[in-house]
């Protein structure tokens, strides 16, 4: 843990600035931020959010992008092809976590903007177990996103599913960009899903429109 913390305190060669957007959210782009309540992630509470990695490296860009300071915790396999140099340095890492992947998600999330916590396989904590990492998270300044590892009465809880490819026709071709539809649910809030496309070749984020229920 004492090497993570330097790691923290290393970050951007150790400018840490102070946390972006509102107080109570960490902002997305305005098209994102039509499905979330109050246009952002949470912060200080927990997100459920599905096991899409393309979702998630979106997420980060554009968080990193805005001059937010990010972490990853439990996931070696997730790309990080799509982000910037500069947002790179925005980014801890910590792929093989071992027994402690709460807590190392625990102790990012007293510093920086968003912190991802993956497991493999899906995990139901129960309220003790997630007790310390929900105490931590109330005290810092992180939304936290959880993949795979449930913990109790989450504040929203967010989807993607992959609706289409482009760049592929009658059999060949590259994949040039997908179309992710996003939807966020939370209590006393549901909007109608949105369709994201993402891609190389499109530059990132081309739309995002509602759709219909």
């Amino acid at each position: 843990m004492a090497q993570l913390r330097a790691q923290l305190a290393e970050l951007d060669g150790g400018a840490v600035q102070e946390p972006i957007g509102s107080e109570g959210v960490v902002p997305l782009s305005a098209e994102l931020a039509r499905v979330l309540p109050n246009g952002g992630l949470p912060r200080r509470q927990v997100t459920q959010v599905s096991d899409t990695p393309s979702l998630i490296v979106e997420i980060l860009r554009q968080v990193t992008e805005a001059g937010g300071y990010v972490a990853v915790v439990g996931w070696p396999e997730l790309s990080y092809a799509e982000l910037s140099e500069q947002a790179l340095r925005r980014t801890v890492a910590v792929p093989e976590p071992g027994m402690d992947a709460m807590h190392a998600a625990g102790v990012l999330a007293e510093g920086l903007d968003v912190v991802v916590l993956h497991t493999r396989s899906e995990i139901q904590y129960t309220p003790a177990q997630a007790r310390p990492l929900l105490a931590r998270v109330r005290v810092g300044e992180a939304a936290m996103l959880c993949v795979n590892a449930t913990v109790p009465s989450p504040a929203l809880r967010m989807s993607a599913d992959i609706a289409s490819f482009h760049g592929i026709g009658r059999g060949r071709g590259r994949i040039a960009g997908i179309d992710l539809e996003v939807s966020a649910h939370a209590k006393g809030w549901k909007r109608p899903p949105a369709l994201l496309t993402l891609g190389a070749a499109t530059g990132g984020v081309t739309h995002l429109k509602a759709v219909p229920s």
